[in-house]
């Protein structure tokens, strides 16, 4: 029989004391036939699918960056518990995806990945190096010689190159590892600007990653942080004037907002920083919009000030309404980004916060698109060493405490990290929090082992999809494959061999390769939208 000790007396909590304790919990439970009857439902609606084989016209790709399956159940838990519920059973947006499958996250030179690694394999369909975006494992992180040839194009250029329109939303910097992939080519993630390029980089002809945003690919929609790297030295930022570290970094003078705003010429362009001017946006009359909400990355949703910077819902719908205007569809990259940043600084409860933001986010590109034309993806990149542990009863706070104490007598939190700024022994002795409000948005889990920043964790990841040709993304599958199934869907990029398969059903007479592009996305549009 397992004993476990229990409160600072030492007291023995035994498997039968357990079931006697009053937990709260529904009496329907207690009754088999409730969960035999909610089964048969699930099974049922199982039997019940049918394949969506159609042609995706829109593609609609939800990254949360960081967002493991610990991080994905604890924000089940916690969506539910800020609704007053008991949080275990509560239904995410996500789990109602009906294909699920695995993703391997490694990197080619490393076990465990990181964010411009996993972006270029599930965005331009290729794994390469640590460090790297846009380029193939050939290229050296840092090296800029060794970028040269050795680019790789993402499924937001061929979405673009087949007529849609694509945009990209992310809570970071649009500099960043996750939204740069989709756009950039750079031996280094951390190129954000030309101020942030090593002289010889410059020198062998290497470009920043934020030039390229404007120069790669013709992208509809920009929205996230990131105005620092786009302005010149010295440039004051509008909202925060007197914070030097606010300011413009370029050091070659160039003003990048006002050079997007130029090559927009005849279209209707708009250049927002505030969420005034965001909301004014009509997306009906809008062409291309850049909104850049901070310097940097945006504010964590539980920090926010709603009277100046949209939730991800809000930028999620605006990109969607101005995007799907086009005819031919859309390919929109939403990212979550903060939800990795929060784990980094070990914070449980702000990185939950971010993943429930990123769920109804999630919820509201259901609502805007349809499911029988539009493929929606949800993924992360990567995990994090934060666990679910102990033995917490049904009910108690995701961000709380086990009610099992540990074999030093003190007690630990449900959440906690195998590594990070949370490792605090002090003479042999981890820090006594029984007086600790551990649900504040600023605590930091203890750790097992003491790093500056929590790391990344090796394990296999979930992908979720719904909509044409879902059924794709099943079984456990490498990272890279996503790009190529999205693709597919979408025929989009090279592989044009589901709309052939559906023209050639009905003009068997006719070569698709013959027909030129225009055609092509009209048959493509025709069947994905009966």
């Amino acid at each position: 029989m397992h004993t476990f000790t229990l409160g600072t007396s030492g007291s023995v909590l035994t498997p039968l004391l357990i079931s006697e304790l009053k937990i709260q919990q529904c009496s329907e439970e207690e009754n088999p036939e409730f969960w035999r009857s909610q089964a048969q439902k699930t099974l049922q609606s199982v039997l019940d699918r049918k394949l969506n084989t159609n042609v995706a016209k829109n593609i609609l790709f939800f990254l949360g960056d960081g967002m493991g399956i610990a991080t994905y159940t604890a924000a089940r838990i916690l969506k539910g518990q800020l609704q007053n519920q008991s949080g275990e059973e509560t239904v995410m947006t996500m789990d109602t995806f009906p294909n699920v499958g695995l993703v391997k996250t490694y990197s080619v030179d490393f076990q465990i990945p990181d964010s411009a690694a996993t972006a270029t394999a599930y965005l331009c369909g290729v794994k390469t190096n640590l460090n790297t975006i846009g380029v193939s494992a050939a290229a050296r992180n840092g090296v800029c010689k060794s970028q040269k040839g050795n680019e790789v194009t993402s499924i937001l250029k061929w979405a673009k190159d087949a007529g849609k329109s694509v945009g990209i939303v992310t809570t970071t910097r649009v500099q960043h590892a996750t939204p740069a992939a989709s756009y950039a080519h750079s031996a280094s993630r951390t190129w954000y600007s030309d101020a942030d390029m090593p002289a010889a980089a410059k020198r062998d002809g290497c470009t920043d990653i934020a030039s390229q945003l404007l120069k790669n690919t013709d992208i509809d929609v920009i929205i996230g942080g990131g105005r620092k790297y786009m302005t010149p030295t010295g440039t004051k930022d509008p909202e925060y004037p007197r914070d030097l570290s606010s300011w413009g970094k370029r050091k070659d003078k160039r003003n990048l907002i006002e050079e997007w705003q130029s090559l927009k010429t005849g279209k209707v362009a708009h250049y927002v920083w505030n969420k005034k001017d965001f909301d004014a946006v009509d997306p009906e009359t809008t062409d291309y919009l850049m909104a850049l909400f901070e310097p940097s990355d945006l504010r964590f949703e539980a920090e926010r000030d709603p009277s100046m910077d949209p939730s991800i819902v809000e930028t999620t719908e605006k990109a969607i309404r101005i995007l799907q205007k086009n005819p031919n569809g859309f390919f929109l990259l939403v990212e979550g980004g903060r939800i990795d940043q929060a784990h980094h600084s070990g914070r449980a409860s702000m990185a939950l916060h971010e993943t429930v933001a990123f769920d109804y986010a999630i919820a509201k590109g259901l609502e805007l698109t349809k499911e029988h034309e539009t493929l929606t993806v949800v993924m992360a990149d990567h995990s994090h060493t934060v666990t679910l542990n102990g033995y917490p009863f049904r009910g108690q706070s995701i961000l709380g405490k086990s009610p099992v104490w540990a074999t030093d007598f003190l007690p630990y939190t449900t959440l906690m990290y195998g590594n990070g700024p949370g490792h605090k022994i002090i003479n042999g002795t981890r820090p006594d929090i029984r007086n600790v409000d551990t649900k504040n948005k600023n605590y930091v889990q203890q750790s097992a082992v003491p790093t500056e920043s929590a790391t990344h964790s090796g394990e296999d990841v979930v992908v979720l999809a719904r909509g044409p040709m879902a059924h794709l993304f099943q079984g456990v599958q490498e990272q890279n494959y996503i790009a190529h199934a999205m693709a597919y869907t979408a025929c989009v990029g090279a592989d044009l061999r589901h709309c052939q398969g559906l023209f050639m059903h009905s003009y068997p007479q006719v070569s698709l390769r013959s027909l030129p592009a225009y055609l092509l996305i009209s048959f493509c549009l025709r069947f994905s939208l009966y």
